[in-house]
């Protein structure tokens, strides 16, 4: 029997980071997966495929619809969807090679396959067995299937299969319209598809503001993307699928289905009764505040527990138990984790939103500013809209933030990094920001939290 100081069972971005973190402090480490290659599904077929498919499908837009307004003239512009996909397929290949890299340089035993619990300390991997007085469970999770239409891979899919169509379909019904249903949907509309995204709540990104969900919608409509809210999906039957809206009966002419309801904690098969591992309600893994599970020695990160099913929480899960393990301070600020949604412009967030402040009767000021009075937006063809900062009435303290913009990702990190510090707006309107680009309109907002935006009245 082989023994570790840890096994990490999953090796997508929390069980690979825990890994590395912890071959750092010194311990010796087996990554256990069941995919021949390392990254689990955000590397293999979620984050990664899915942000080629979109950055590789804007640069088709951009060359049919407004390169010529650049004075970039190509004449005919015609989709190759096979090399689309392989630049797809590569990028992949670089990254989940790369993390392989990473895991054999810091001599970390990489094992492939299914495991399961033996006993709290023992994992069966096949016929081998280890053991360890620490093991993480960081298996992630699965696409939420409907019991009336259940997956078949080819018409009624996954996100995991509608990263890969082998051609553009003719009408894509999406079934959900959170991040997933609208990222993918906004692919293959750019790509030609006709899309119907249908929601049964009654606005789709729903965890957003009502403003930002407002102006989102229409400049997804705007691209093509038709929206249906307030819909209950009940069945696909000979290319229809049928829903309800209180009385009004609904049908949808389809040939895909993406079905993008959600996604479930994964630990099928891994025999968590025999190691002592309590489920909750939801059939998440139970955990304490330092991700312990009710099993002595057995930790749990990233899907698996409760929380926003993001990549990036995984990641600080699996470096703060790497470091509780070794005896050092690990450190999580869930409160401060940003949600992005990847379309054109991107949807991002952190932290309180205006919405939830006024619900809770929290008193709060709010500063705007819209990306069409930012130079670098107007020079770039990017200003859809804008930046809005949530503080605290009394003491400025910024509570959250949403913002509507390209590259909205990129420039919530910034607020992420004032929050952390329990920074006030004018912290981050006093931010010397650089001119001319588009974090001027996050200094802009936070200025207009008390009525002193510069560059808007």
């Amino acid at each position: 029997m082989d023994s570790f100081d840890l096994i990490v069972i999953g090796a997508g971005p929390g069980g690979y980071v825990c890994a590395f973190r912890a071959a750092q402090l010194g311990l010796k480490v087996a990554l256990i997966d069941k995919r021949a290659t390392l990254g689990g599904t955000c590397l293999n077929v979620g984050c990664i495929p899915s942000k080629a498919l979109l950055s590789s499908s804007e640069h088709y837009v951009f060359a049919k619809q407004h390169a010529a307004d650049h004075g970039v003239k190509l004449g005919s512009v015609e989709l190759d969807l096979a090399t689309l996909l392989k630049k797809k397929d590569a990028v992949v290949a670089k990254l989940t090679g790369g993390v392989a890299q990473l895991a054999k340089a810091r001599k970390i035993t990489v094992i492939t396959g299914a495991a399961k619990f033996a006993s709290a300390n023992t994992v069966e991997v096949g016929d081998q067995k280890l053991t360890a007085k620490n093991i993480v469970i960081a298996t992630g999770s699965a696409p939420v299937e409907l019991p009336f239409m259940k997956f078949d891979g080819k018409t009624v899919v996954s996100s995991d299969q509608a990263i890969a169509f082998d051609s553009v379909p003719k009408k894509l019904v999406v079934v959900g319209g959170g991040v997933i249903g609208v990222e993918l949907g906004s692919v293959w509309a750019r790509l030609g598809s006709e899309v119907t995204v249908v929601e049964f709540l009654p606005k789709i990104i729903a965890t957003y503001d009502d403003d930002i969900v407002r102006n989102f919608t229409r400049i997804m409509q705007k691209q093509g993307l038709k929206i249906e809210v307030g819909a209950k999906v009940t069945g696909y039957d000979k290319g229809i699928l049928t829903a309800e809206r209180g009385t009004e009966k609904l049908s949808f002419p389809a040939d895909k289905v993406l079905v993008a309801v959600g996604r479930r904690p994964y630990t099928d098969s891994l025999g968590l009764d025999k190691a002592g591992v309590e489920l909750d309600e939801k059939k998440r893994i139970k955990v304490d505040a330092h991700l312990k599970t009710t099993a002595p020695g057995i930790w749990a990160v990233g899907d698996v527990v409760a929380g926003p099913m993001l990549a990036h929480k995984a990641e600080e899960d699996g470096v703060a138990v790497a470091e509780w393990i070794a005896g050092k301070a690990g450190h999580i600020n869930w409160d401060l984790v940003p949600g992005i949604v990847y379309t054109d412009p991107e949807v991002a967030s952190v932290g309180l939103g205006e919405d939830a402040a006024k619900a809770a009767g929290i008193a709060v000021n709010i500063g705007k500013f819209n990306f069409a009075a930012n130079g670098r937006a107007i020079a770039a063809d990017a200003t859809d809209g804008y930046v809005k900062i949530i503080a605290d009435a009394k003491t400025d303290k910024i509570l959250g933030a949403q913002i509507l913009g390209r590259n909205a990702g990129e420039l919530i990190s910034e607020i992420v990094t004032h929050m952390e510090y329990g920074g006030s707006a004018e912290d981050l309107a006093r931010t010397i920001h650089a001119h001319p680009t588009m974090s001027e309109a996050v200094k802009e907002a936070a200025l207009a939290v008390s009525k002193s935006a510069l560059h808007a009245l």
